[in-house]
């Protein structure tokens, strides 16, 4: 690496961040849609190294149950977790306890998809000024089928002068 700086588009978000403190069990957010190309699937098997033949290989792809070449499932876990990060019911930053997450139906090269989140969860911690939320969410496509589903648990900042 170079050590330079990286600098990132602006995101246009619709809406404030939120403390652990704004957030309500039941609240529920969406993030914007992203199309799934080819290039991105090449780009996440050059990123991690897997050129499994079903995400890279569309002749070999077509002999498979799917009959075409897939998005990696990580792929789209990635996509999840990014797309959440621009959903209209945002956080303010905080960190990723993990994700439990489940590949429901394939992703594939033209699929738009798009995030679907809700609190399910809150609890304070013994670490003062964090929360955890836990927040079940979906990846959906065009026609509307959960592709991939999970549980995300995340620590949150509280509102400074709340704890």
């Amino acid at each position: 690496m170079s050590g330079g700086a990286v600098t990132l588009a602006a995101t246009d978000h619709r809406s404030p961040e939120r403390y652990w403190d704004d957030a309500a069990v039941g609240d529920s957010g969406e993030g914007p849609s992203v199309t799934v190309t080819e290039e991105m699937i090449l780009g996440y098997a050059r990123l991690t190294g897997d050129f499994t033949p079903v995400h890279v290989d569309e002749a070999y792809a077509r002999t498979t149950p799917f009959g075409t070449r897939v998005a990696h499932g990580l792929l789209g876990l990635a996509l999840a977790d990014g797309l959440k990060t621009q959903a209209d019911y945002r956080f303010v930053p905080g960190m990723s306890m993990g994700w439990t997450w489940d590949f429901a139906l394939p992703i594939r090269i033209g699929d738009t998809v798009r995030v679907r989140f809700r609190v399910a969860s809150l609890r304070t911690t013994k670490r003062q000024g964090w929360g955890i939320a836990v927040m079940p969410t979906e990846l959906v496509n065009q026609h509307g089928e959960v592709v991939q589903r999970g549980e995300h648990k995340v620590m949150i900042p509280r509102r400074p002068g709340t704890y």
